[in-house]
């Protein structure tokens, strides 16, 4: 079962049609109790940084998410959902979960913002979510971005006025900057890459539990 995680901001039908597209179970919760029973979360998000953490904080979402990811469990995190994965946010001054070290702050160049529309992400590296030089189109809609300490976790990247990353991947914490769930059959290659990944990790957990 994954947690789509609700706190007000986000498109929660697109991201559970998508999930359940992919063959996941889906619950939309803003409970955090269900959030740690659950076998994986996604934290959608469009908006505002510092609003978005202010609620989480007030659901009591932060420390159930960081329960889950030390317990092995997959997080994914799209759009606003990426960006509070890191520390310092430049948006609303506020620090962010605190998952993945880096910062978050507005984009470089002179374009027109926000970034909003269809452009190229490019896999950085090979992970669950790609291999090395893939290529595709996805739906992006932000004016800031991530810029991790570790260039490790940058797993794919995109270009409007500079480049940064469009995907991140440590271990089990995982983040894109665009909606998958907006962005037709890549978006849901990539999802249906995410609840693989899940199925697989549940698996796993059943198979440790027999053993014992």
């Amino acid at each position: 079962m994954i947690a789509v995680i609700d706190y007000g901001a986000g498109n929660l039908r697109s991201i559970s049609r998508a999930l359940e597209a992919a063959g996941a179970e889906v619950v939309v919760t803003s409970d955090p109790d269900v959030v740690r029973s659950a076998d994986a979360a996604v934290l959608p998000g469009v908006g505002h940084a510092g609003h978005s953490i202010q609620v989480l904080t007030e659901l009591g979402m932060p420390e159930a998410i960081s329960e889950i990811v030390k317990d092995g469990k997959l997080f994914l995190g799209i759009c606003i959902g990426m960006q509070v994965m890191f520390e310092e946010q430049e948006e609303g001054d506020n620090h962010g979960l605190g998952l993945l070290p880096g910062r978050v702050r507005s984009i470089r160049g002179d374009v027109k913002l926000p970034h909003m529309g269809w452009n190229k992400s490019r896999v950085a590296r090979t992970s669950p979510l790609g291999d090395e030089g893939e290529e595709d189109y996805f739906y992006f809609v932000h004016s800031f971005v991530a810029e991790p300490n570790d260039p490790a976790d940058i797993a794919a990247t995109v270009d409007y006025g500079e480049r940064f990353p469009s995907v991140v991947v440590r271990d089990n914490v995982w983040g894109t900057q665009f909606h998958p769930e907006k962005s037709g059959a890549a978006g849901l290659k990539l999802i249906r890459a995410f609840v693989a990944q899940v199925n697989q990790a549940a698996k796993r957990g059943v198979a440790d539990l027999v053993a014992r």
